[in-house]
Protein backbone atom coordinates (compact mmCIF):
# COMPACT_ATOMS: atom_id res chain seq x y z
CA UNK A 1 0.00 0.00 0.00
CA UNK A 2 1.72 3.28 -1.12
CA UNK A 3 -0.11 6.85 0.49
CA UNK A 4 0.60 10.22 -0.01
CA UNK A 5 -0.09 12.61 2.51
CA UNK A 6 -0.07 16.13 1.39
CA UNK A 7 0.50 19.36 3.92
CA UNK A 8 -1.75 21.89 3.94
CA UNK A 9 -3.53 24.03 1.21
CA UNK A 10 -3.27 27.54 1.70
CA UNK A 11 -5.68 29.96 0.27
CA UNK A 12 -6.35 30.47 -3.62
CA UNK A 13 -2.36 30.04 -4.33
CA UNK A 14 -2.08 26.82 -2.64
CA UNK A 15 -5.51 25.09 -4.36
CA UNK A 16 -3.31 25.95 -7.71
CA UNK A 17 -0.11 25.06 -6.49
CA UNK A 18 -1.70 21.06 -5.75
CA UNK A 19 -3.68 21.52 -9.17
CA UNK A 20 -0.20 22.22 -10.73
CA UNK A 21 1.77 18.99 -9.27
CA UNK A 22 -0.72 16.63 -8.23
CA UNK A 23 -0.86 14.61 -11.25
CA UNK A 24 2.38 14.85 -11.78
CA UNK A 25 2.87 13.28 -8.33
CA UNK A 26 0.32 10.70 -9.34
CA UNK A 27 2.28 9.77 -12.50
CA UNK A 28 5.33 9.60 -10.74
CA UNK A 29 4.30 7.41 -7.60
CA UNK A 30 1.21 5.71 -8.19
CA UNK A 31 0.05 6.01 -4.77
CA UNK A 32 -2.96 3.87 -4.02
CA UNK A 33 -4.27 6.65 -2.10
CA UNK A 34 -3.97 10.34 -1.41
CA UNK A 35 -4.98 12.33 1.75
CA UNK A 36 -4.70 15.96 1.51
CA UNK A 37 -5.23 18.66 4.69
CA UNK A 38 -7.85 21.73 3.54
CA UNK A 39 -8.32 23.38 6.71
CA UNK A 40 -6.61 26.20 5.24
CA UNK A 41 -8.04 26.41 1.75
CA UNK A 42 -10.62 28.63 1.49
CA UNK A 43 -9.43 31.94 -0.13
CA UNK A 44 -8.60 34.04 2.82
CA UNK A 45 -7.22 30.68 3.97
CA UNK A 46 -9.43 29.60 7.15
CA UNK A 47 -11.64 26.45 6.80
CA UNK A 48 -12.72 24.91 3.58
CA UNK A 49 -16.07 25.43 1.12
CA UNK A 50 -18.22 22.62 -0.54
CA UNK A 51 -16.68 23.46 -4.03
CA UNK A 52 -13.26 22.96 -3.13
CA UNK A 53 -13.93 19.55 -1.88
CA UNK A 54 -15.40 18.11 -4.84
CA UNK A 55 -12.79 19.46 -6.98
CA UNK A 56 -10.49 17.85 -5.17
CA UNK A 57 -12.40 14.51 -5.04
CA UNK A 58 -12.99 14.74 -9.12
CA UNK A 59 -9.38 15.33 -9.32
CA UNK A 60 -8.18 11.74 -7.36
CA UNK A 61 -7.97 13.13 -3.71
CA UNK A 62 -9.38 10.44 -1.81
CA UNK A 63 -9.66 12.03 1.81
CA UNK A 64 -9.96 15.68 2.98
CA UNK A 65 -8.97 15.90 6.64
CA UNK A 66 -9.45 19.20 8.46
CA UNK A 67 -8.01 21.34 12.07
CA UNK A 68 -8.60 23.69 14.14
CA UNK A 69 -10.06 26.32 10.93
CA UNK A 70 -12.43 23.60 10.16
CA UNK A 71 -15.44 26.05 10.71
CA UNK A 72 -13.52 28.68 9.48
CA UNK A 73 -16.32 28.81 6.11
CA UNK A 74 -19.84 29.03 7.52
CA UNK A 75 -21.56 26.65 4.42
CA UNK A 76 -19.57 23.89 6.07
CA UNK A 77 -22.24 23.28 8.39
CA UNK A 78 -24.54 22.71 5.31
CA UNK A 79 -22.76 19.56 3.41
CA UNK A 80 -19.84 17.93 6.30
CA UNK A 81 -22.45 15.62 7.42
CA UNK A 82 -23.04 14.61 3.81
CA UNK A 83 -19.41 14.18 2.57
CA UNK A 84 -17.96 10.48 3.28
CA UNK A 85 -14.54 11.73 2.86
CA UNK A 86 -14.21 14.80 4.78
CA UNK A 87 -13.34 14.16 7.96
CA UNK A 88 -12.80 16.78 11.04
CA UNK A 89 -10.66 16.38 14.58
CA UNK A 90 -12.42 13.45 16.24
CA UNK A 91 -11.93 14.98 19.31
CA UNK A 92 -14.26 17.57 18.89
CA UNK A 93 -16.59 17.21 21.44
CA UNK A 94 -19.65 15.36 21.12
CA UNK A 95 -22.27 16.31 18.83
CA UNK A 96 -20.03 18.19 17.17
CA UNK A 97 -21.00 18.20 12.78
CA UNK A 98 -19.36 15.66 10.74
CA UNK A 99 -16.78 12.56 11.80
CA UNK A 100 -13.24 12.08 12.37
CA UNK A 101 -12.60 8.68 10.73
CA UNK A 102 -13.43 7.51 7.63
CA UNK A 103 -12.25 3.98 5.91
CA UNK A 104 -11.55 3.94 2.40
CA UNK A 105 -11.63 1.10 -0.26
CA UNK A 106 -8.37 1.34 -2.26
CA UNK A 107 -6.65 -0.66 -4.88
CA UNK A 108 -4.30 -1.86 -2.09
CA UNK A 109 -6.66 -2.68 0.73
CA UNK A 110 -8.48 -0.48 3.38
CA UNK A 111 -7.30 2.31 4.79
CA UNK A 112 -8.68 4.14 7.48
CA UNK A 113 -7.68 7.75 7.97
CA UNK A 114 -8.36 9.66 11.61
CA UNK A 115 -8.19 13.01 12.07
CA UNK A 116 -7.17 14.43 15.44
CA UNK A 117 -5.72 17.55 17.02
CA UNK A 118 -3.46 18.87 19.83
CA UNK A 119 -4.76 20.42 23.00
CA UNK A 120 -1.12 22.09 23.86
CA UNK A 121 -1.55 25.71 22.47
CA UNK A 122 -4.54 24.77 21.02
CA UNK A 123 -8.49 24.91 21.52
CA UNK A 124 -9.08 24.26 25.33
CA UNK A 125 -12.49 22.34 25.08
CA UNK A 126 -11.19 19.11 23.09
CA UNK A 127 -11.61 15.96 24.18
CA UNK A 128 -8.12 13.76 25.38
CA UNK A 129 -6.73 12.60 21.44
CA UNK A 130 -5.03 9.89 22.55
CA UNK A 131 -7.81 8.30 24.27
CA UNK A 132 -9.86 9.44 21.04
CA UNK A 133 -7.62 7.07 19.34
CA UNK A 134 -7.83 4.30 21.60
CA UNK A 135 -11.54 4.52 21.05
CA UNK A 136 -11.65 4.49 17.33
CA UNK A 137 -8.61 2.09 16.76
CA UNK A 138 -10.88 -0.48 18.72
CA UNK A 139 -13.65 0.05 15.58
CA UNK A 140 -11.13 -1.24 13.06
CA UNK A 141 -10.22 -4.75 12.12
CA UNK A 142 -6.55 -5.92 11.85
CA UNK A 143 -6.55 -5.93 7.84
CA UNK A 144 -7.07 -2.31 7.88
CA UNK A 145 -4.60 0.63 7.24
CA UNK A 146 -4.75 3.11 9.61
CA UNK A 147 -3.21 6.80 8.72
CA UNK A 148 -3.36 9.64 11.48
CA UNK A 149 -3.25 13.18 11.02
CA UNK A 150 -2.55 14.25 14.13
CA UNK A 151 -3.03 18.71 13.90
CA UNK A 152 -1.03 20.15 16.71
CA UNK A 153 1.45 22.89 17.50
CA UNK A 154 4.01 21.50 19.56
CA UNK A 155 6.69 19.09 18.43
CA UNK A 156 7.01 17.01 21.93
CA UNK A 157 2.61 16.47 21.56
CA UNK A 158 3.23 15.03 18.33
CA UNK A 159 6.03 12.82 19.04
CA UNK A 160 4.36 11.68 22.59
CA UNK A 161 1.33 10.98 20.69
CA UNK A 162 3.03 8.80 18.14
CA UNK A 163 4.97 7.28 20.51
CA UNK A 164 1.97 6.09 22.29
CA UNK A 165 0.03 4.59 19.13
CA UNK A 166 3.36 2.57 17.82
CA UNK A 167 3.02 -0.36 15.98
CA UNK A 168 -1.20 0.43 16.14
CA UNK A 169 -1.03 2.29 13.32
CA UNK A 170 0.57 2.83 10.02
CA UNK A 171 1.56 6.37 10.37
CA UNK A 172 1.06 9.43 12.37
CA UNK A 173 1.52 12.50 9.80
CA UNK A 174 2.01 16.04 11.65
CA UNK A 175 0.16 19.08 10.79
CA UNK A 176 -0.79 22.60 11.43
CA UNK A 177 2.94 24.32 11.63
CA UNK A 178 2.93 24.50 8.09
CA UNK A 179 6.64 23.86 8.23
CA UNK A 180 8.23 20.31 6.93
CA UNK A 181 10.07 18.83 9.07
CA UNK A 182 13.30 16.58 8.48
CA UNK A 183 12.56 13.93 10.94
CA UNK A 184 10.75 10.93 8.97
CA UNK A 185 11.07 7.91 10.83
CA UNK A 186 9.91 4.33 11.26
CA UNK A 187 9.26 3.50 15.36
CA UNK A 188 10.33 0.56 16.98
CA UNK A 189 6.52 -1.38 16.53
CA UNK A 190 6.63 -0.18 12.92
CA UNK A 191 4.70 3.00 12.71
CA UNK A 192 5.60 5.60 10.35
CA UNK A 193 5.89 8.81 11.99
CA UNK A 194 6.68 12.74 10.50
CA UNK A 195 6.65 15.86 13.00
CA UNK A 196 5.05 18.00 10.22
CA UNK A 197 4.18 17.47 6.77
CA UNK A 198 4.55 21.14 5.63
CA UNK A 199 2.41 23.58 3.98
CA UNK A 200 0.98 23.81 0.10
CA UNK A 201 1.04 27.65 -0.87
CA UNK A 202 3.15 30.64 -1.06
CA UNK A 203 6.82 30.19 -0.36
CA UNK A 204 7.66 34.27 0.53
CA UNK A 205 5.47 34.20 3.55
CA UNK A 206 4.89 33.71 7.11
CA UNK A 207 3.74 30.08 7.30
CA UNK A 208 1.70 31.50 4.25
CA UNK A 209 0.02 34.23 5.59
CA UNK A 210 1.75 37.54 3.85
CA UNK A 211 4.86 38.20 6.10
CA UNK A 212 4.63 42.45 6.24
CA UNK A 213 1.26 42.16 8.21
CA UNK A 214 3.07 38.89 10.42
CA UNK A 215 5.68 41.20 11.45
CA UNK A 216 4.21 44.26 12.42
CA UNK A 217 1.58 42.23 14.60
CA UNK A 218 4.78 41.00 16.33
CA UNK A 219 6.18 44.12 16.66
CA UNK A 220 3.43 46.37 17.86
CA UNK A 221 0.89 43.48 19.55
CA UNK A 222 -1.93 45.33 17.57
CA UNK A 223 -4.85 43.38 15.81
CA UNK A 224 -3.50 43.32 12.31
CA UNK A 225 -5.61 41.42 9.07
CA UNK A 226 -3.71 38.34 7.46
CA UNK A 227 -4.19 37.90 4.17
CA UNK A 228 -2.64 34.93 2.16
CA UNK A 229 0.47 36.02 0.53
CA UNK A 230 1.57 36.00 -3.46
CA UNK A 231 4.57 35.12 -5.65
CA UNK A 232 6.46 31.79 -5.68
CA UNK A 233 5.20 28.59 -4.00
CA UNK A 234 5.59 25.49 -2.34
CA UNK A 235 4.41 22.17 -2.47
CA UNK A 236 4.76 19.86 0.74
CA UNK A 237 3.92 16.12 1.18
CA UNK A 238 5.00 12.81 2.42
CA UNK A 239 4.74 9.77 0.72
CA UNK A 240 4.20 6.07 2.60
CA UNK A 241 5.01 2.55 1.72
CA UNK A 242 3.27 0.03 4.04
CA UNK A 243 3.61 -3.62 4.64
CA UNK A 244 0.88 -5.62 3.16
CA UNK A 245 1.20 -8.25 5.61
CA UNK A 246 1.81 -6.23 8.68
CA UNK A 247 0.23 -3.23 7.74
CA UNK A 248 3.41 -1.34 8.76
CA UNK A 249 5.69 1.19 7.24
CA UNK A 250 8.50 0.00 5.35
CA UNK A 251 9.45 3.45 3.78
CA UNK A 252 9.21 6.73 4.04
CA UNK A 253 10.14 9.79 1.41
CA UNK A 254 9.42 13.48 2.15
CA UNK A 255 8.34 15.56 -0.43
CA UNK A 256 9.10 18.98 -1.27
CA UNK A 257 9.33 21.44 -4.64
CA UNK A 258 10.06 24.98 -4.14
CA UNK A 259 8.36 26.45 -7.35
CA UNK A 260 9.88 24.54 -10.64
CA UNK A 261 13.01 23.03 -8.67
CA UNK A 262 13.76 19.65 -8.17
CA UNK A 263 12.13 17.47 -5.83
CA UNK A 264 13.46 17.43 -2.22
CA UNK A 265 13.29 14.13 -0.04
Amino acid sequence: MRVLMIGDVVGNIGRQTLKTYLPKLKQMYSPDAIVVNGENAAANGRGIQRAIVREWLDAGIDCVTLGNHAWGQGEVFDFIDEEAHLIRPANFPEGTPGKGMTVLSTKGGKLAVINLMGRAYMESALDCPFRTADRLLQQLSHNTYILIDFHAETTSEKQAFAWYVDGRVSAVVGTHTHVQTADEKILPKGTGYLTDVGMVGPYDSVIGMERTAVIKRFVTQLPVRFEVAKGRTQFNAVLFDFDKETKKAKKIKRIRIDDDMPLIG
